[in-house]
């Protein structure tokens, strides 16, 4: 007779199989009936675990939020410049969505949000923390001459957030037509030259040198052909 799990390896499967559900159906039509018929228990037994959708809600909101964390931190503590742990921040977040298509779902869900004031403070929690990293990253930047003294590290992280909010929404609404990481490493490249000191900015590449790379098409990479 098979071992049955316990209360705390239950309500670990049942977040894990919202977030995969919440991405097939979107979060908003998804049911505690269909998460029930996913994991094979009755929506009893989900309810002895969360007593209200909203507290599932919760949990998933948790662990996105502890899967955040586990690579922010990992990118703190590397041994590399600091627009290389930008870099590393940024392009880890794309990586995840990624792999976890229904974050964005989750994070731009207005139904979501206004039946739980909870879940949506937890998630603006978690844009202020990041927000807070990659602000932090451009200040140390500036000590190290990588970036520009001039640029409001406040304002440069908001238009770093802006621009993977962006890239996001575009991925999800092309029904993730082009390559979400590489598109962000491209137009990361772009919006960082603008935050360098002239030291450390890359030279330009002649276009119309018989040596210069040939540059992916915007169509290609999910942009205007």
């Amino acid at each position: 007779m098979p071992n049955r799990k316990t209360a705390e390896d239950r309500k670990a499967e049942l977040v894990e199989v919202t977030l995969r559900l919440a991405d097939k159906v979107g979060p908003d039509r998804l049911s505690t009936e269909a998460i029930a018929d996913a994991v094979g228990v009755t929506q009893a037994a989900i309810f002895r675990h969360f007593p209200k959708k909203q507290d599932l809600w919760e949990a998933v909101a948790a662990r996105i939020g502890e899967t955040f964390q586990g690579r922010w931190t990992k990118v703190e503590r590397l041994d590399v410049s600091s627009e290389q742990k930008l870099r590393r921040l940024i392009l880890g977040q794309l990586k995840l969505i990624r792999s976890t298509p229904a974050i964005p779902a989750i994070l731009f869900s207005r139904e979501l949000h206004v039946e739980n004031d909870r879940l949506r403070k937890v998630l603006f929690g978690l844009m202020q923390r990041f927000h807070g990293l990659a602000a932090r990253f451009i200040r140390e930047g500036q000590r190290t001459r990588e970036f520009r003294p001039d640029v409001d590290a406040d304002d440069a992280a908001f238009l770093v957030i802006g621009t993977v909010q962006g890239l996001v929404l575009r991925w999800s609404l092309s029904k993730r037509g082009f390559d979400l990481v590489a598109e962000g490493e491209r137009l990361l490249g772009v919006l960082l030259r603008g935050f360098q000191t002239p030291a450390n900015r890359p030279a330009a590449i002649d276009p119309v040198g018989t040596d210069a790379p040939e540059a992916p098409s915007r169509s290609t990479l999910g942009g205007p052909s």
